[in-house]
């Protein structure tokens, strides 16, 4: 065959055959994306059915507490509502993000009527703690004016407590990658030269604003914290962190990113990443990695 005709055959056989195994190359990374897409958005509907869980069952505990006909009407009301929403959440596919974007927003008011009925219900209380203190100054009526002074104590004390959850911070998304040494994403111990923990602290109106550390604790495999970013006070213990980042919280939802250069080996398998703040553990996840 002529030269003439044959090379420009050739050339244009290495193309096709590169543009081929480029195109299966592309087509293999977009499916592995896609698959770790589809993960997370089920480990988000994993997380906002657990949210939903919890204030339902919130709600029913705050009923057994009320003695207000209209108070406990109105909680059973947005106890119906919540489980509603937990049901249709718990129907929709993870893949479906309209559904999951609406369900989070409706997630969001569901935990804002909460935290409303907390302090209205610490705001009446603390009205009739009052009404029981002048009784006690009513001669005869002192022992019992005493005894329901005690009642009250205890159960203000209970929503005292539900007043301090509905205050705390909320970590969510967290997120552990490894980086190689160009600062890409790898799945890869060995090849880790930095790794990286992200989370958003979730917006929270009763919460208390200013500057917070948060703290991220990294335990290997072998149970082991991992790195060495200094000590920090949680249930009359000290404990060791991966490192450490202070930030500005404002109530409204906030993103923070942490990085722990690589100084020991890494070895293959469960990362457990826990978030802390203001002496309370407000996030967990569990990572594996080869």
């Amino acid at each position: 065959m002529n030269k003439k005709i044959l090379i420009p055959l050739i050339v244009l056989g290495v193309l096709l055959i590169g543009g081929i195994a480029f195109l299966a190359f592309r087509l293999e990374k977009q499916q592995q994306e896609n698959k770790e897409m589809q993960e997370l958005a089920a480990l988000d509907k994993k997380e906002m059915e657990n949210e939903y869980q919890q204030f339902a069952n919130q709600y029913s505990e705050m009923k057994t507490q009320i003695s207000n006909d209209s108070i406990v009407a109105q909680l059973t009301a947005e106890q119906e509502k919540t489980q509603k929403l937990l049901d249709e959440l718990r129907q929709v596919k993870s893949t479906d993000a309209r559904e999951i974007a609406r369900l989070k927003k409706e997630l969001a008011t569901v935990r804002a009527v909460l935290r409303s009925y907390v302090l209205e219900i610490d705001s009446l209380n603390r009205l009739n703690q009052n009404l029981k203190d002048e009784n006690t100054r009513v001669r005869g009526q002192y022992e019992e004016a005493t005894k329901r002074i005690e009642g009250l104590n205890t159960e203000r004390a209970s929503l005292s407590e539900k007043v301090a959850i509905a205050a705390q911070l909320d970590a969510t998304g967290i997120k552990m990658s490894l980086k190689n040494k160009r600062g890409k994403d790898t799945d890869k111990v060995k090849k880790c030269k930095t790794v990286q923990v992200s989370f958003t602290i979730a917006k929270n109106v009763t919460a208390h604003n200013g500057m917070k550390t948060f703290y991220v604790r990294i335990t290997t495999p072998t149970g082991a914290v991992l790195g060495n970013g200094g000590s920090f006070s949680y249930e009359n213990r000290t404990l060791q962190c991966s490192m450490k980042k202070t930030a500005e919280y404002t109530g409204q939802e906030t993103s923070i990113v942490t990085f722990w250069n690589v100084s020991q080996t890494l070895i293959e398998g469960a990362y457990n990443v826990s978030i802390f703040a203001d002496g309370n553990m407000i996030g967990s996840r569990t990572f594996n990695f080869e």
